[in-house]
C-alpha cells in the first residue's frame, strides 16, 4: 500500500518546480535541460538560443513541466528521460 503522506511520496517531484522556473526564466540557455541531466539538449538548446528561438522553447516546456501532474512529470522526465517537450 502506498501512502499519500509527504515522507514516503514515491515520485521524484521536487526537480519539476526548479526545471519549470528554469525553464521559464533561463531556458534559453538550456540550464533546465543540464538540471535535468540532459547534457546533449542543453548544448542545443544554448545553441539555439543563437538563432533566438532557445527561449521561447525554455519557456513553453517550462510551462509544460509546471502544469503537468508530479506523477506523469516523473514519468516523463525523471524516468523515461524525454529530453524535448
Amino acid at each position: 500500500m502506498e501512502t499519500q503522506g509527504n515522507y514516503n511520496q514515491p515520485y521524484k517531484s521536487e526537480k519539476k518546480l526548479v526545471a519549470g522556473l528554469l525553464g521559464i526564466l533561463l531556458g534559453g540557455f538550456g540550464v533546465h535541460k543540464f538540471y535535468l541531466g540532459y547534457t546533449k539538449a542543453g548544448i542545443i538548446q544554448l545553441l539555439l538560443s543563437l538563432l533566438c528561438i532557445g527561449g521561447i522553447i525554455g519557456l513553453i516546456e517550462g510551462i509544460i513541466y509546471l502544469t503537468k501532474s508530479d506523477e506523469e512529470f516523473d514519468r516523463t522526465y525523471v524516468q523515461n528521460q524525454k529530453e524535448w517537450f
